[in-house]
């Protein structure tokens, strides 16, 4: 009988979790895609940045909402120090309640819109608000719904640009996954063209790697299942903040909120939200390849351990660190030796692996049903219930 993270299909189906197991499980194969996705269409993807990037003061925002604003959180600190130009990441929920604070009609702007299903109201409510506000606007859809309506949105102008993710990245579990870790990938290729055949080689190195760690080491995983919490904090610096952040969400969405989640940056914890640990508290560090910055997140790791209590503490690193392992209760590598990345941003896609899973495993334990933890439609997979108001600009209405 087939089995998903130790678990038989049959059982997986029958408490409704096969769904996301199967969603998680299928991520490498994922990535693989989105490379030859973005290969095949590097041609047009590049036509159309050389025309835009010719615009003096170039303002690119990545948007999204939850999960997909997240994606702009990892992937812009890397972008940002790449490109010349200012590059942000401001999610749906901002621009729509506040639009002027930050669309502005006299700065070129390249909105990279990021949804998974491309109707929540919010993302399809952010896009004609920048349409309206913005005098000369470019935009870049990266969804894994082609019928969705900001993949429908993308055909109306040929200032537009839309990039679908493969099909099978439009989750249909609660939680976002494969569309999380493809639209991120995604923002990195279309942003480096340039460099497209060297980070080939690395991607398919990642995919390699991320189905070794799906198929030979869960039980690594599974044995700190065996830890009593329920707090946890996330915490990561740079990009691996807002992955971080993305970690903390999905076991928060995974439990039903039975597991309080938090997230920050190692030097951030310390200036008051460290006062959320407990006895029952979990802290999960993401480390750093960057040796400067890890100065500081290892710095932090000696500090809880000395603060005593409780509090167990697990670090995930890309390498091996003996000093990091006597520091901590936990400890995962994705590698034996320390391997060169680019930038910490391409560790994303291995780290996110381990939370997606680790909450997974919690969700079940607690007796929840992963692909549907709320079933009475308190939260649901795409946001309802938002009522998109009228936009005024001064004399003029704008009706969305």
């Amino acid at each position: 009988m087939k089995s998903i993270f130790g678990f038989d299909e049959a059982y997986l189906k029958k408490i409704k979790a096969h769904i996301t197991a199967k969603e998680i499980r299928q991520q490498p194969r994922l990535w693989k895609e989105t490379l030859e996705i973005i290969t095949n269409k590097k041609e047009q993807i590049k036509k159309y940045l050389d025309e835009i990037f010719q615009e003096d003061n170039l303002r690119i925002i990545f948007t999204g909402a939850g999960t997909s604003a997240f994606v702009g959180e990892c992937v812009t600190p890397y972008l940002d120090r790449k490109l010349l130009n200012r590059v942000e990441a401001i999610p749906t929920t901002d621009i729509v309640s506040n639009p002027e604070n930050y669309l502005h009609s006299d700065v070129p702007t390249l909105l990279v819109s990021c949804a998974r299903s491309g109707n929540s109201p919010e993302s399809v409510a952010a896009v004609e608000l920048a349409e309206n506000l913005v005098d000369n606007l470019y935009q870049i859809f990266l969804t894994c719904n082609p019928e969705g309506s900001l993949a429908k949105k993308a055909l109306e102008s040929d200032k537009n640009l839309l990039i679908l993710m493969p099909e099978d990245s439009n989750d249909q579990g609660f939680a976002m996954t494969g569309s999380f870790t493809t639209m991120i990938l995604s923002s990195l290729l279309i942003f480096n063209l340039d460099e497209l055949e060297d980070i080939e080689e690395d991607i398919i190195n990642i995919a390699n790697i991320g189905e070794n760690l799906l198929k030979n080491r869960i039980n690594e995983i599974m044995n700190i299942q065996s830890v009593d919490f329920d707090r946890i904090v996330y915490l990561g610096s740079s990009s691996l903040k807002g992955l971080a952040r993305e970690a903390a969400l999905k076991i928060l969405e995974l439990t039903r909120g039975k597991i309080v989640s938090d997230h920050n940056s190692s030097l951030g914890f310390r200036h008051g939200p460290k006062s959320i640990i407990n006895d029952n508290t979990l802290v999960v560090s993401y480390l750093s390849n960057d040796k400067y910055t890890r100065q500081y997140e290892v710095d932090l790791l000696q500090e809880m351990k000395t603060d005593g209590g409780n509090t167990k503490i697990m670090a995930i690193s890309s390498y091996k660190d003996e000093k990091v392992e006597n520091l901590v209760d936990y400890f995962i590598s994705i590698h034996e030796d320390k391997k060169e990345y680019r930038d910490d941003v391409f560790l994303v896609f291995n780290y996110i692996l381990i939370a997606q899973i680790f909450a997974f495993l919690k969700s079940i334990k607690l007796g929840i049903s992963p692909d549907n933890p709320s079933p009475d439609g308190v939260v649901n997979r795409v946001v309802k219930g938002v009522v998109i108001y009228p936009y005024h600009i001064k004399d003029a209405v704008k009706v969305l």
